[in-house]
């Protein structure tokens, strides 16, 4: 039983070390599918602006304004992700965006269903479990924790002294 417990807990530790590569192989593959569509999106506007008119079904907004807020979210967004900056909100935004588009569109096929399934799944994942090692925001909160339990060290260590 010992055994295979060891083996188990080596196996772990080996898909621990995987788990930021896989976690950061998520936000590259968010970036790439968002961001090319916002690049398409502004290669041709005048389309764009047509899609959203004609095509496109977003609730509550007039298709230009539509038109503007999904090509900024599809270049803004991706990039914030892709770097792992205020991963959580951005990825509940890139969560929301998607629904948005995936129900506005009402000539989806069955296989642009499962993409935008696949994309909220990989959004939430983001959201629910953070962007990983590999992010500013691993890195920020790293060094923010650092500064805190050295300030509490410091303060520690000052009330023993007296």
């Amino acid at each position: 039983m010992n055994k295979l417990l060891s083996f188990y807990q080596l196996f772990n530790n080996k898909i621990e070390l995987m788990s930021p590569a896989f976690q950061f192989g998520i936000r590259i593959y968010l970036f790439d599918v968002f961001f090319s569509s916002g690049l398409t999106k502004i290669q041709s506007w005048e389309t764009t602006k047509m899609l959203f008119a004609y095509e496109y079904n977003v609730p509550l907004l007039n298709p230009e304004l539509a038109a503007w807020l999904g090509t900024a979210a599809e270049l803004t967004l991706p990039i914030i992700i892709l770097l792992g900056i205020f991963s959580r909100p951005t990825a509940l935004a890139l969560f929301a965006f998607n629904a948005v588009a995936a129900l506005s569109y009402p000539d989806i096929s069955p296989a642009g269903t499962v993409d935008h399934i696949m994309w909220g799944v990989m959004s939430a994942a983001i959201f629910f479990h953070g962007p990983g090692k590999i992010s500013f925001d691993h890195l920020i909160l790293n060094k923010l924790i650092d500064k805190k339990t050295n300030s509490l060290s410091l303060n520690n260590e000052a009330e023993l002294a007296s």
